[in-house]
């Protein structure tokens, strides 16, 4: 990617263009299990549960417009897993395939020691192949397989758990 790019802390004005790009994936029945675009008002719990120190969300600028976002959240939810987070990655629909997510990604794999993290894991539907062939890029495995859990449009959709130790 050759655009100057700028990787930020999110703050609460950029929710609404973090949620805009969610949305974006929905109808691709490839990235979220969403099926139906979600409100601002009801992704600001999940904002707020972000915190620069411990589970940060990012957001990339390219000339000071929001074209992708980072976002790490804890694993599970109990205190011996903080070591352990799930990353996910969305991008604009006008900036995929172009080294975004790969950019983000090393951000992320090199934030992991300040973070205090060990392992990194992705829920990804197993149809998602750009999104499988990044994170195997940058050395993620399968660590689990959970066949048929989700229907989209009445398809049964397998996802995979992929996971990096980064220590």
């Amino acid at each position: 990617m050759r655009a100057e790019y700028v990787i930020e802390d999110a703050v609460l004005k950029d929710l609404e263009r973090i949620v805009e790009i969610y949305n974006s994936t929905i109808s691709s029945r490839m990235v979220t299990a969403d099926l139906e675009p979600v409100s601002i008002e009801s992704k600001r719990r999940w904002f707020d549960e972000h915190s620069a120190d411990f589970r940060p969300l990012w957001v990339m600028k390219i000339n000071n417009e929001i074209v992708a976002w980072l976002s790490f959240q804890s694993f599970y939810g109990r205190p011996a897993y903080n070591a352990t987070a799930e990353i996910s990655i969305y991008i604009s629909v006008e900036n995929r395939s172009k080294g975004i997510g790969g950019i983000l990604l090393e951000k992320a794999i090199q934030e992991c020691p300040k973070l205090q993290l060990t392992s990194l894991v992705g829920f990804v539907f197993a149809h998602n192949e750009p999104s499988m062939a990044l994170l195997k890029k940058y050395n993620f495995e399968q660590w689990g397989y959970l066949p048929r859990v989700a229907v989209l449009d009445e398809v049964e959709r397998d996802l995979v758990i992929i996971g990096r130790r980064v220590d």
